[in-house]
């Protein structure tokens, strides 16, 4: 490649891009949906924010890489500053308007997720609150391939009885779908509990009382369903960064001892099935046409065991991509293997994405997941992650 179009893949970090587009896929197997629109949506607008982070990452950093980075991009003075700076304004402005096509629920969690990683570059990142800002992003990543998949699917709707001529009893109730936007929209829970902020959210899980008094805790459903998902991303996210935080000076066996005994019990954690094969939390008001998810090409077939066995070949591949250089910075916390560390935590995202994937029964979309690991490793043999 050119010296120019190498010098932006380092700034941009482009081996590291391959584990976003599991964060929108988890998401749409979390409330049991198929991949569509909305996570297509979802993940070009992750890959763009992900991409501005990096920018401005490397922007906010250029006095202090120069000390201890002097061959990252600004600081060699292959790219500016201002360079930078732009590139990480219109990324985010092109996400942002990614996830506005996918409805404003998405929107607003792309929002949040903006705000977090320009907070995490600008200041959050040398301060105590980095990792958890980080672990935010991540699982606000998450989340927004949720709402998004959610909000682009089926025709948002719920269920009016009405009547109409029938040929026995001159009557037959039939129930006729009506935009959840008609009629006055009263705060449930969630909404209660977030306050104004989460208002949006609220509604992308469904947080609007059905006229005919639909329980709000089944309306709810799609997007509490992604939250347990979303926080085992967010803890992964944390303990990486935490030891990202030694990769330039080394030092600390803390760090490493720490994120290890995580790793460790997330994989547990995740190892375990959610529900059983094939099984997918449906979206309340759908019916066979409605959008809702169904088991994949090849479930019916497959054997009790099956799940089980994938389940666990990809638990074991987050464990052996992600333990195995948390333990040789533990045993050694020197600068390089810190820093191989944090890049087998970063590439261990995907398989612990295509874990929680298949976690949710969606063993389709965890093995396709997994198939962005050999473009990761090809890509991070020429350009470093971190």
């Amino acid at each position: 490649m050119t010296a120019t179009v190498r010098a932006w893949a380092e700034l941009l970090r482009i081996s590291a891009l391959f584990t976003v587009p599991g964060d929108a896929l988890a998401g749409a197997a979390a409330i049991g949906r198929r991949p569509g629109r909305g996570t297509a949506l979802a993940v070009g607008a992750s890959l763009c924010l992900y991409e501005a982070g990096m920018a401005l990452n490397d922007w906010a950093d250029r006095d202090e890489d120069a000390v201890d980075r002097p061959h990252r991009p600004i600081p060699s003075g292959r790219i500016t500053p201002a360079a930078a700076l732009t590139a990480a304004g219109a990324l985010t402005a092109a996400g942002l308007s990614l996830a506005a096509r996918a409805g404003r629920p998405a929107l607003t969690v792309a929002a949040g997720l903006a705000a977090t990683v320009w907070a995490y570059d600008l200041h959050l990142k040398h301060t105590q609150a980095g990792p958890a800002a980080m672990a935010t992003a991540r699982a606000l990543d998450l989340l927004l391939g949720a709402t998004a998949t959610w909000g682009t699917g089926a025709e948002h709707s719920v269920t009016r009885t009405v009547t109409a001529p029938g040929p026995a009893t001159g009557l037959v109730r039939a129930p006729a779908p009506i935009p959840v936007s008609a009629g006055k929209r009263r705060r449930g829970p969630i909404a209660r509990l977030v306050g104004r902020g989460g208002r949006a959210l609220a509604e992308a899980a469904g947080d609007a009382r059905p006229r005919q008094g639909e329980p709000s805790r089944q309306a709810a459903l799609p997007l509490r369903a992604a939250f347990p998902a979303a926080a085992l991303l967010g803890a992964h996210t944390y303990a990486v960064t935490a030891v990202s935080r030694h990769e330039t000076q080394g030092g600390s066996t803390v760090a490493p001892l720490s994120a290890l005994a995580a790793v460790i019990a997330l994989g547990a954690t995740a190892a375990r099935e959610q529900r059983g094969s094939g099984d997918a939390t449906p979206v309340p008001g759908r019916g066979a046409s409605g959008g809702s998810h169904r088991p994949e090409p090849g479930a019916s077939a497959a054997t009790p065991a099956s799940p089980r066995i994938l389940l666990t070949a990809l638990t074991g591949a987050y464990l052996r991509t992600a333990a195995e250089p948390l333990l040789h910075a533990t045993l050694n916390p020197s600068p390089p293997l810190t820093q191989r560390a944090v890049g087998g935590g970063i590439r261990a995202m995907i398989p612990l994405q295509a874990a929680l994937a298949a976690r949710a029964g969606a063993a389709g979309t965890g093995l396709a997941v997994m198939g962005l690991v050999p473009l990761a490793r090809t890509l991070a043999r020429k350009v470093s992650p971190t």
